[in-house]
This record gives C-alpha cells, sequence and structure tokens, in this order.
C-alpha cells in the first residue's frame, strides 16, 4: 500500500493533468515506443516549436485524468508505452508533427486524440495533420485578398505606358466613330 504522501503525490498529478486537458484545445496521445534518444529531442524541440507540451506519462494516471476531464473513449487506447501532446492554443500542431515521426519510426505509433473535448478517431487526426500551419492559411487568404488589387494596379499601369488616359479615350473614339457608319450601312 503506498504511503499517504505518495498518494497525495500521485492525486495532485492527476488532478494538474486533468486541467492541463480541460484547458487544451487538441491533444494526441502515442506510443513512443522504439523512439531513440536523438529522435526524441529533435521531437520535443519541434513540438515546443509549435507551443505544444508533450509528456510521458503512466496509463492509470491519464486513464483517471481523462475521467476527470469527460473525455471518454481514450481509456481504450491507454496500454504499453504512452505519452500525450497537447495544445492550449494550435490546433494543428501535434498532430501534424507526431504524425511526421509516426510515418519515419515503424515502432512510435498515434494512439488516440481529442479535440475541443471530444475524443476523434485516426482518419480525423490524419487530416489535422495534412492541414497547414496557421501563419500559411494566413498567408493564402492575404493573397486571395491581394490579387484583385494587384490585377487593378497592373490594368492602371498598363494604361499609363501605353500613353495615358487621353491617348485611351482617343482609340475609343476613333473605334466608336469606324462602328457608327457600319450600324447605319445595315440598316
Amino acid at each position: 500500500m503506498p504511503s499517504e504522501k505518495v498518494l497525495e503525490a500521485k492525486k495532485a498529478l492527476v488532478a494538474e493533468l486533468a486541467e492541463r486537458l480541460k484547458a487544451s484545445v487538441s491533444g494526441i496521445v502515442v506510443n513512443y515506443e522504439g523512439i531513440s534518444v536523438a529522435d526524441d529531442t529533435a521531437l520535443r524541440k519541434e513540438l515546443r516549436e509549435c507551443d505544444v507540451k508533450y509528456t510521458v506519462v503512466k496509463n492509470t494516471m491519464l486513464g483517471r485524468a481523462c475521467e476527470e476531464a469527460g473525455l471518454a473513449g481514450l481509456e481504450d487506447v491507454l496500454e504499453g508505452t504512452t505519452a500525450i501532446a497537447t495544445s492550449e492554443t494550435d490546433y494543428t500542431g501535434a498532430a501534424r508533427v507526431l504524425s511526421k515521426y509516426a510515418k519515419d519510426i515503424d515502432t512510435f505509433a498515434i494512439k488516440s486524440g481529442f479535440l475541443d473535448g471530444e475524443v476523434i478517431d485516426m482518419d480525423k487526426i490524419n487530416a489535422l495533420a495534412k492541414l497547414p500551419t496557421r501563419e500559411v492559411l494566413l498567408a493564402n487568404v492575404l493573397g486571395a485578398f491581394q490579387a484583385p488589387i494587384a490585377s487593378f494596379a497592373r490594368g492602371v499601369q498598363a494604361i499609363v505606358d501605353k500613353g495615358g488616359v487621353e491617348a485611351c479615350l482617343a482609340d475609343k473614339e476613333n473605334a466608336d466613330a469606324e462602328e457608327a457608319p457600319a450600324e447605319e450601312a445595315a440598316e
């Protein structure tokens, strides 16, 4: 039977982990078996850059924390070596980085995950992993907004290069004058 001090420490760890799960917008549970120290160090560095917290945790502790956080369904995958990656701000960071490592390392595998307090399946995790970063999405949106303005600016520049507005109006008057006799002949 564990001492009272050890039991209190474990309860505090479960409570802290449950709060972390509740505060996170996304999380991925992985089997980290077979990853080398160098790969693990690189993985942790890449996750930190994405503002993702990565922790190796005992299955019983994570199971109790999931129960407290209301994430029913994650208990089914809690066997073997388990680590969890959570983010309070980035929905795709953990899935993107961990999926890359799961492809490169055969024994490293994604078990399950959650998004906004709901357990998600592997199809959704794979879809999240394929999404570009927030910065890339913002750049795409800004590019879409900028395209019409850039086209307008190129059109204005073409008018200026052609000789200005007066030359364009003169060309239009000449074209109208040529069309008028053709219309009269048709009548």
